[in-house]
């Protein structure tokens, strides 16, 4: 029983950037942008999280950090996706593709190494317990609320189903969907924090390890809701903790590191076809 116990709260520890990213691009996707780069914004926020808690003493003001930097890496990708009105994919790619230079090369810029340690631990004041992964529960639930309970939800999905008649009804269609992708970012930023903070206690190139894909993942899995994302976010969590759980049985470990990917796309070939996106997700608005 004990050891269940301890296999479900490894779970709900890692379900916690699948969540996030997740979630992230539920409010993305739901204002109508498609934003692939929610992997290069997680990497981004658990560098800068690191980066920020060891220069500025604070762990506190690394999670702002690293919020702020996937705000400014979702900002960008609005820019370029509903202003510009660019290919989505390309510029979620793009995001992607700098992540992961631009983390490597302020490593050794700022630390001259590729492993940075953290100074201190985040943990919420006057108890010994970490915020984000409680934080991430509080998000999911209000999330749901705000977007199907809020007039502020029903502008949001409103643009992302049908942008030419929210834009009849007065509904600024280019300022839901720059909210929709800005925060985004932030909740990409966040779970980047997580790991880098709260998980590993390190950074280290690439660390996210295509987490944020399978955000996307969890996301269609939970069909663009916010409990139901985060219920994905459970059941990936739980095949890592399963996939580490088994690595001590001589197991080769590159057939343990498939397991979360595997479990994504049988997960995706059951889901897709059933799961719709939608309707104007990923197609650039024009006023006319």
């Amino acid at each position: 029983m004990s050891g269940l116990l301890a296999l479900l709260a490894s779970a709900i520890r890692l379900a916690v950037p699948y969540t996030l990213a997740g979630l992230g691009g539920v409010y993305s996707e739901r204002s109508g942008v498609t934003n692939i780069g929610l992997e290069g914004i997680m990497l981004t926020g658990a560098f800068t999280a690191v980066a920020a808690a060891n220069k500025l003493g604070s762990p506190w003001l690394g999670v702002l950090a690293a919020v702020l930097a996937g705000m400014l890496l979702g900002f960008g990708h609005a820019v370029v996706c509903v202003t510009l009105k660019s290919n989505q994919i390309v510029s979620g790619l793009a995001i992607n593709i700098f992540a992961s230079g631009v983390t490597v090369f302020f490593s050794w810029l700022l630390f001259n190494l590729t492993q940075i340690q953290v100074q201190g631990k985040l943990l919420i004041p006057f108890t010994n317990t970490p915020p984000i992964l409680p934080l991430t529960v509080v998000i999911a639930v209000v999330s749901h609320f705000i977007i199907f309970k809020t007039t502020f939800g029903l502008r949001l999905r409103s643009v992302g189903e049908h942008p030419k008649a929210a834009d009849t009804l007065g509904i600024n269609v280019y300022k839901m969907r720059y909210i929709g992708v800005i925060v985004s970012g932030a909740l990409a930023g966040l779970a980047g924090a997580f790991l880098s903070l709260e998980h590993a206690h390190y950074f280290v190139k690439n660390m996210s390890g295509g987490k944020g894909f399978i955000g996307l993942a969890t996301m269609i899995f939970g069909k663009w809701t916010p409990l139901g994302t985060a219920g994905a976010g459970l059941l990936f969590g739980l095949g890592e903790a399963i996939s580490l759980r088994v690595s001590s049985a001589g197991i080769p470990p590159q057939f343990i590191d498939m397991i979360p990917y595997i479990i994504t796309m049988f997960v995706l070939a059951g889901v897709v076809g059933r799961a719709t996106p939608p309707a104007a997700d990923g197609i650039p608005y024009s006023k006319e």
